[in-house]
């Protein structure tokens, strides 16, 4: 049973570095698990590799197994699947997803870790706290039998929006985003896609992903009379600018604010944060999740895809990465 692993670590604003990590022996209801694979969340984990998570808001963005303090240095993420090498015997060789940051190897509570159900496999696994964030936004959104949806953002967790939605009967869902290749992304998910010129109004439920004030404005513009927007996007230090004096208060408008930190209040009473997380393993048994990966590189790589990521050098929907054998 190895003892050592490494890390990926934000060491500056700007530059990542890889560590060295000697592993403690796992107790009696812990688990050893060797990562296959982890994924970048890329508008949580640019803005943290660029140092920018504002003095207010650096508990709320912790990371559950984060190490280091905001801005840095600190260890990020929450995307990794990986097998379960030394616990409890129900637990042993199995693929399991965790809310861990890129690291080849680590020790967590039993608890801590969902098995990966058979007929998904491990790879797409590594989605499932990006859809877990897609659940919790549905339950928030309340889409109703026959609606007209838009998701305005075709980034990992827009995609995964549009996703779940479509499996809703008689929903009409569209989604725009100001790279025209998402088209294909969107019609490999089973929606319709428009640039946001030709993005279509009159929609009962927006919902906005694209963490930018012009995407939050255009979604406030595409509502139907007493229409609801439900934002996902997490700006930052970043200041949004939305102007409030055309339809929003003539036409009932709402903006309404959804977090994955917390269960929807309207699941909270009968489900619990597993529940959630099972539900989007679940619901990765669905091949067109696959849509989501652009690209993937090996562990070794990540100091210098950060940066390309950060700067906007190098596209990239759901950034997959591999693990090797140590």
């Amino acid at each position: 049973m190895a003892r050592e692993a490494r890390a990926f670590w934000v060491r500056s604003p700007g530059v990542g570095e890889i560590r060295p990590v000697t592993l403690p022996r796992p107790g009696p209801d812990e688990v050893l698990v060797r990562t296959s694979y982890s994924c970048v969340s890329r508008g949580s984990e640019t803005l943290v590799f660029r140092g920018e998570v504002p003095q207010g808001s650096r508990e709320v963005m912790r990371a559950p197994f984060q190490d280091g303090v905001f801005p840095c240095p600190v260890k990020y993420g929450y995307l990794n699947v990986g097998v379960v090498e030394a616990g409890p015997p129900a637990l042993l060789g199995r693929t399991v997803f965790c809310l861990y940051p890129h690291q080849t190897a680590y020790v967590v509570p039993a608890a801590a870790v969902v098995v990966v159900p058979d007929d998904v496999p491990p790879a797409r696994a590594v989605l499932a706290g990006t859809v877990e964030t897609a659940v919790n936004a549905v339950w928030d959104a309340v889409p109703l039998l026959g609606d007209r949806i838009t998701v305005v953002g075709a980034g990992m967790v827009g995609c995964c929006v549009a996703r779940v939605l479509a499996l809703f009967p008689g929903v009409a869902v569209e989604l725009v985003d100001v790279d025209p290749e998402r088209a294909t992304v969107a019609a490999a998910l089973g929606v319709g896609f428009a640039p946001p010129a030709a993005a279509a109004r009159g929609r009962d439920l927006v919902v906005h992903a694209s963490a930018t004030s012009a995407g939050l404005a255009l979604s406030l513009d595409l509502l139907a009379t007493e229409g609801v927007v439900t934002e996902l996007s997490w700006y930052g230090d970043r200041e949004v600018h939305l102007p409030l004096g055309g339809p929003f208060h003539s036409g009932r408008l709402t903006l309404r604010g959804s977090q994955v930190g917390t269960l929807s209040p309207l699941r909270r009473a009968g489900r619990t944060f597993a529940d959630r997380l099972g539900l989007a393993l679940d619901l990765l048994r669905d091949p067109a999740f696959d849509a989501l990966f652009t690209d993937e590189s090996p562990f070794e790589e990540l100091p210098g895809l950060l940066a390309a990521l950060a700067a906007g050098s190098r596209p990239a929907l759901a950034h997959r990465i591999v693990y090797g054998r140590e």
